[in-house]
């Protein structure tokens, strides 16, 4: 493989786990010794190059190929109730809890691409906003979106920055100033979740 190798691994969780259990999962399973027999199913129908651990699979990529790549490995794993964990983002992708629109995407300024994002997910996403990350948007497709950039371009400290301008599209587009990323992490799980109370909370242009 040329370039920059970047790495997803999957595997097998009862429950939804945090991004620190996720991170020491990763860190404990890249200490061991790959295995050749047993490979299980969904190690067959992962994209790029595949490394095989007892319980968990990696998968390695170019970083070229990233984005895309990456986007295929988050569904494999969705579609075999699997968790998924991107160590250069540091996040984790949980089977649920869901949202309440089914084919809802989260994007992200540093190229990710979600379908049907967990909660989790997207609250730890607003959290990495930054002058590589500069927006994150719940996306369903054909009838609204919510989108958040920080105003000052991002400087890594979520708790320095100037604010938020938030965006809402349901026909016509609104904006409003947040301060506080608690603020902007409530509006998106309550916009994922069907709630629409940051409309009447927050002061719209």
């Amino acid at each position: 493989m040329g370039g920059v190798s970047v790495e997803l691994m999957v595997w097998d969780e009862p429950v939804p786990i945090t991004r620190d259990q996720a991170r020491a999962t990763y860190l404990a399973v890249r200490k061991s010794r790959p295995v050749t027999d047993a490979v299980p199913e969904v190690a067959k129908e992962l994209p790029g190059l595949v490394t095989v651990f007892p319980g968990h699979v990696l998968v390695s990529m170019d970083l070229e190929a990233m984005d895309e790549i990456s986007g295929q490995v988050f569904a494999v794993a969705r579609a075999h109730g699997m968790v998924c964990y991107d160590p250069q983002r540091d996040l984790v992708h949980n089977v649920g809890p869901l949202g309440i629109y089914q084919g809802m995407q989260l994007h992200t300024g540093d190229g990710m691409i979600v379908h049907d994002p967990d909660l989790g997910l997207v609250h730890d996403v607003l959290g990495t906003l930054s002058a590589q990350n500069p927006f994150a948007a719940l996306v369903a497709f054909g009838r609204h979106f919510l989108q958040v950039s920080p105003l000052d371009g991002g400087h890594l400290g979520g708790d320095h920055t100037e604010g938020y301008e938030v965006e809402y599209k349901e026909g016509t587009m609104v904006r409003a100033v947040l301060t506080d990323l608690a603020d902007v992490r409530r509006a998106f799980h309550e916009y994922a979740t069907g709630d629409r109370a940051f409309l009447s909370r927050h002061a719209w242009s």
